[in-house]
């Protein structure tokens, strides 16, 4: 069980607060940008039960506001259904290695992500091929969570290949890191990860969270998004290049 110090409260905090305002700027996940800082304060292990509450919460409202829930839920089930058993094998995978060697797979997801956002490659994908990618895109991103907190590779690579209208493309994205997060909270339970403490002090984020978007969204207009989105980016890349190389220390 997780037991932290009044420091480590207040740094968990501000970064609930920064990832919030980065999110509000850019539009960068929050969880992407929160869990490898975390990781860096508390070890992977015990960052990852830290973002399940503000995530779902945050997940929540942004599927309210863009709609089309049905039809999203009726074209990738597939993909859905295919997390939870990806999920379950992450976090048995989870169970077996140290964080030292979780954090340097999230290091290495941070790399291929900030490396495909940065480059924004035009991808398309075959018609047809969506129904048969769909269940591998789902399990494999299970896994990936499951072992390191990350929700995005491949999941949302797929998605944009298929050049969704933007509310389906959030919608389905929404879907899948709210069911992911939900499986999350009951596996790291099991696993003795997901104390009372993690529940509390998340919980707290949530306002933080509220805040950080709003003043987010209050200075977007005053700052070059693009660049504050590359800087955000190039911060995530190092924090994966040091998760990544601490494997190796």
């Amino acid at each position: 069980m997780l037991e932290l110090s009044l420091f480590q409260i207040g740094a968990v905090l501000a970064t609930y607060l920064f990832a919030a305002v980065a999110k509000g700027i850019t539009g960068l996940g929050f969880t992407t940008t929160c869990l490898p800082i975390l990781a860096l304060i508390v070890g992977l292990k015990d960052a990852m039960p830290l973002v399940i509450v503000p995530s779902v919460c945050s997940n929540l409202i942004v599927m309210r506001q863009v709609g089309r829930f049905r039809e999203t839920l009726h074209r990738f089930w597939p993909m859905f259904l295919a997390l939870v058993p990806g999920l379950v094998l992450g976090l048995w995978v989870l169970a077996q290695i140290d964080s030292v060697q979780a954090g340097a797979v999230l290091g290495a997801m941070l790399i291929l992500w900030c490396a495909f956002t940065f480059l924004k490659p035009d991808l398309r994908l075959p018609s047809g091929w969506e129904g048969s990618i769909a269940p591998f895109t789902g399990f494999t991103t299970g896994v990936i969570n499951g072992v390191t907190g990350s929700q995005v590779m491949p999941a949302v690579p797929f998605l944009m290949m298929l050049n969704l209208d933007r509310n389906m493309f959030v919608q389905a994205m929404n879907c899948a890191f709210t069911l992911s997060s939900l499986v999350m909270a009951v596996g790291l339970g099991r696993l003795g990860l997901f104390s009372l403490e993690d529940l509390l002090v998340s919980s707290l984020g949530v306002t933080l969270i509220y805040m950080g978007l709003r003043i987010g969204a209050g200075i977007q207009s005053h700052l070059s998004e693009t660049l504050f989105r590359n800087m955000v980016l190039l911060m995530l890349l190092v924090m994966g290049l040091g998760l990544f190389i601490s494997l190796f220390a």
